[in-house]
Order: structure tokens, then sequence, then C-alpha cells
């Protein structure tokens, strides 16, 4: 495939950026760490994941077979996620919140195609930065590249029909899905770990409150970093963007 100066120029700019904040860092974040899980817990988060990847496998690849120009945007949407979840930022309690970064992938492609780069990004991410972990990957793809995909994606559609500013669109969705991932992952530890004295709900409101001072403000900074792609696809990949039906559809 050859790219143009522009595509290069671009592809060299997530590369760099991808080698320099994805740094491994010491501190426990959002993604649920490595053994944290009772194993029933594990093996039952994984299961759930299935139907969503088979149905993301067959999505990705009927769109790479319909146009292999997606490929661009799906490697762009992959980098994406890669390197704005692996930014971890300090939050309360020893702990760090993070931007997930599955709202332009499941804005473009779906929450199938989604659950593919989101298990592929969790993968490497687990084993080359100690981020997450592999007994605790099925939990972690759940809330972030399936449960945070599928509100981003209803929203999405429920604002064209409503015929809500497509960029306003863009920023509630994308905000709104990087939220309820967190939402969904505190469930998950809360189900794991409840409190001796309120039980599976205090415990659930006490990681909602470890996480919310710092994750409010990202999730609306992953929403305004996603419109601006958005803006520069539309300028720079419009091709690629209807050959996915993007730009017919908004």
């Amino acid at each position: 495939m050859k790219l143009n100066t522009t595509e290069k120029i671009f592809l060299c700019a997530s590369i760099a950026l991808a080698a320099f904040f994805a740094m491994p860092a010491t501190a426990g974040a959002m993604h649920i760490m490595e053994g944290y899980l009772p194993l029933w817990h594990s093996i039952a988060w994984s299961v759930v994941c299935i139907p969503f990847l088979a149905l993301g496998i067959i999505h990705l690849r009927r769109t790479v077979n319909e146009s292999r120009r997606s490929l661009i945007l799906l490697a762009m949407s992959g980098a994406f996620i890669f390197v704005i979840s692996s930014l971890k930022i300090p939050s309360v309690t020893g702990s760090c919140s993070h931007m997930t970064g599955t709202g332009l992938a499941a804005i473009l492609f779906g929450v199938g195609t989604t659950s593919i780069l989101g298990i592929i990004v969790l993968i490497f991410q687990a084993i080359l930065l100690a981020h997450g972990g592999l007994t605790t990957l099925g939990a972690n793809t759940f809330s972030m590249a399936i449960a945070g995909p599928i509100l981003t994606w209803l929203l999405f559609r429920a604002g064209k029909k409503l015929k809500i500013n497509k960029m306003a669109n863009v920023f509630i969705a994308a905000a709104l899905g990087d939220l309820f991932a967190y939402c969904v992952t505190s469930l998950q530890l809360a189900a794991a770990h409840p409190g001796e004295t309120g039980g599976v709900a205090a415990s659930a409101v006490m990681f909602l409150g470890v996480f919310a001072p710092t994750q409010v403000p990202l999730a609306a900074v992953e929403g305004l970093m996603t419109v601006i792609i958005i803006i520069g696809m539309e300028s720079f990949a419009a091709r690629e963007l209807s050959d996915i039906s993007f730009m017919e559809a908004n």
C-alpha cells in the first residue's frame, strides 16, 4: 500500500508519540491489574467477551475486503487507543486514571471491530508495559473495548437521528463512552471485592469516587481529541471515510 506524503508524516508522528508516551510507569492504573480478580470472575468476563470478538472478526474481515483503504483508518484508530490509554494520570489514593481512546473506533467502525482493536492493545500493554494483565484481560476488554464503545455507538446513532450537530455528537458520544467504561470497571471491582458493610453497592461507590476526580475532565479531553481527529480525517482521509460510509452517514 503506497502512502502519500501527508499520510507518511502522520504515521511517523503517531509512532513517535507512541514511543514517547507509552513508557512504563510504576502506578496502579484503571486497567484491572494481574491477579486482582478471582479466577471465576476472570473466566466469566472472558466468556462474555467471546460473542463480541467473534462479531468483530466478521466485521473486520468484511470491512477490509470491501475497502483496502480502510486499513489506514483501522491503523489510526488502533494507534489512538494504544497511545492515549497508555497515558496514566495520577488520581487519588495512589491510583491512576487514563482515557480509553475507543470512542473513535466505535464511531467509525462499530462495537465489534472496536473490541478487536481494544483486545490487541490490551494484550500489548499487559505484556510490554505491565499495564493491566493477562488473567484480567477479559474484564478489561469488556469495560474498555466493549461496554464503553456500545454506549458511544448508541449515543452517536441517536444523535444523528435527533440531528444534533455532528461534532457535538462526536464529543458527547466519545466522552460519555469513556466515563461509562470506568463505571463498568468500578462495578467489576466491586463485584470481586465487595465492602464488608455496604456490600457491592458501597464498594462500587468507593471505586467510582477514586476515579471520578480525574476521569471526568479526562473524558472531556478524550471527546475533544476525538472531534479534532475526525475533523482531520475529513480533510485528509475523506475518500477512506467515504469507503466506510461515514461521510454519507453524516
